[in-house]
């Protein structure tokens, strides 16, 4: 078997059932506890979220690093398969773009913590930052496509380049309580929006991106 580094490992046995439920407990509570209390958070507060004793925690997960990078490749795969369900729900393809972009900003909280956790594992980092591109930009350019395709934002938007630009948003949220990254990120996606694309069956989220993007256009003839 080879690990997402490169490296060759003996085939893992299978997992019972309940050793794989506890372990799916663990990644939800991780990911949980993360957005909330940043990857240092004591571990106790994710096992005793999740339900399970310590010793569950560390057979799952030995090290800190171990449950951090299972809690990055749970995320980066919830937010892969999110995209083409938020799609296929119907109603605005932007509201769809806005709901997966929320999912995207809970994720980055604990990729911000990767490189800390890695420590000097470069390889390790390189390897799974390409997983990350490799998974996430084409679902990213999916939801952009097809909200282009409805008319609703240009089609000039580069979904990496969108992803970017979220990423340096987020960067030192976690830091500064004065400073609301998730806000920012709401402007950013409602200013995407193409003016006058309010419809009959505009739900209170997308409301709430028409509501943002007319603030942004008109403070900018302000300026």
């Amino acid at each position: 078997m080879t690990t997402i580094d490169g490296r060759t490992t003996q085939p893992a046995r299978p997992k019972r059932a309940d050793a794989r439920r506890n372990e799916q407990a663990l990644l939800d509570a991780a990911a949980t506890v993360f957005v909330t209390s940043g990857v240092e958070a004591p571990v106790r507060d994710i096992a005793a979220k999740a339900g399970v004793g310590m010793g569950t925690m560390y057979r799952h997960f030995p090290t800190r690093a171990d449950l951090v990078v299972a809690v990055y490749r749970h995320q980066v795969e919830a937010c892969a398969e999110a995209g083409p369900v938020l799609l296929a729900n119907g109603g605005s393809t932007h509201a769809a773009l806005g709901r997966w972009v929320d999912l995207f900003v809970d994720f980055l909280v604990t990729k911000h913590g990767l490189a800390a956790a890695l420590q000097n594992d470069t390889v390790g980092f390189d390897a799974l930052h390409a997983y990350f591109l490799d998974r996430l930009v084409p679902v990213c350019a999916q939801l952009l496509e097809a909200a282009a395709e409805a008319g609703e934002i240009s089609s000039a938007i580069d979904a990496y380049a969108l992803m970017r630009g979220i990423g340096s948003l987020c960067v030192g949220a976690d830091n500064d309580p004065r400073y609301d990254a998730r806000r920012l990120v709401e402007l950013l996606i409602a200013g995407l929006l193409q003016p006058n694309r309010a419809r009959p069956d505009t739900d209170d989220s997308e409301k709430e991106h028409l509501q943002c993007h007319d603030t942004v256009r008109d403070r900018a003839r302000d300026v």
